[in-house]
């Protein structure tokens, strides 16, 4: 199956970028133009600027963008919703026959955008954009990231590793994509459910040239507690097993305490065999409900089904229509 040169669409989530932006626009508009003029992609190719909610000038610079370049459209959010959901209305927005996903910050290398190009072109619906090396992270970084994807591949959640955002998504994943509601959401661990012909792009990241990230150390905490949680159960099964195991060991402690006392002269009283299971049992109690509730947490969000994002602004020609979550298309 080989496709023929359709539009392209590439969706940068942007917060607190007002440093960058501009010159980050500027490279991805030349990509842009290098690609229509090779025929790689078709003429109304775009750049789509999502503006999480940012304290600074980023929205005025991207409404000065989207004046100077008609292929530069922005999206403003009425506040803050995570990066997640700011790349999600991205997504359902962009009008491409083919979806670039792209941090602002540009550590993502844009010359494999050809390479992905050409993946979707020969038939694959997603395009994966995986780091060759992780040799320019802190060992602390590089070595969480490596025991957080073995952990998810223990719990049988279905990602690449060392990928994040950087992908191409063609247009029947993104309808695909859009059948999927949850309010947490994990797009790195949704998109391989998607279940379409996929292949990787590989490439060297480059280092931040502007601004700061926009991943702490919480932020990326949390984001790895929404993987594990938003798609596998296995630790609500760890905690029943480990409750049975409990269950067995207190059951033989409890035979032994009785055979000692009733047949033995060594029963001698004190509070360490009284005082230690407590604390041990009580500990593990409550670990299992902070893990149990993380769970109901998630389906309480689930339930209430509010919007992921709405869109206060727009700059650019959007066609005419934004899709704000969870609505009908407006004018």
């Amino acid at each position: 199956m080989t496709r023929a040169p359709g539009r392209l669409s590439i969706v940068m989530p942007c917060y607190n970028e007002q440093q960058g932006l501009a010159d980050s626009a500027r490279q991805v508009l030349q990509v842009l133009s290098d690609l229509v003029a090779r025929g790689r992609v078709g003429e109304g190719s775009n750049l789509w600027l999502v503006d999480d909610g940012s304290r600074d000038g980023t929205w005025g610079v991207i409404e000065t963008l989207a004046a100077a370049d008609q292929r530069v459209v922005g999206l403003k959010l009425s506040r803050n919703r995570g990066h997640q959901n700011a790349l999600l209305a991205g997504l359902m927005n962009a009008d491409g026959d083919a979806v670039i996903s792209l941090d602002a910050d540009l550590q993502d290398d844009i010359g494999v955008i050809d390479d992905m190009v050409s993946a979707w072109q020969s038939g694959f619906e997603i395009v994966f954009g995986v780091r060759r090396s992780r040799d320019e992270d802190s060992f602390f970084k590089r070595w969480t990231a490596r025991r957080y994807y073995a952990l998810l591949r223990l719990l049988g959640v279905d990602v690449v590793p060392d990928h994040a955002e950087y992908r191409l998504l063609g247009r029947a994943a993104l309808e695909a994509l859009s059948e999927f509601p949850e309010t947490n959401l994990f797009l790195r661990g949704l998109v391989p459910q998607l279940g379409f012909r996929s292949t990787q792009v590989f490439y060297d990241r480059k280092a931040r040239t502007a601004g700061e990230t926009k991943y702490p150390l919480r932020k990326m905490v949390g984001l790895g507690l929404d993987g594990i949680t938003s798609f596998s159960a296995v630790p609500l099964r760890l905690i029943a097993a480990g409750g049975a195991a409990l269950f067995v060991l207190s059951s033989i402690v409890a035979v032994w305490v009785v055979g000692v006392r009733l047949f033995t002269d060594h029963a001698v009283p004190g509070w360490a065999s009284t005082t230690l299971p407590i604390y041990a049992l009580g500990g593990v109690q409550l670990l299992c409900l902070g893990v149990v509730g993380e769970y109901v947490a998630k389906v309480y969000m689930e339930v209430k089904r509010r919007p992921r994002y709405l869109i206060e602004r727009v700059a650019g020609d959007v066609g005419g229509v934004v899709r704000t979550d969870k609505s009908k298309p407006q004018q």
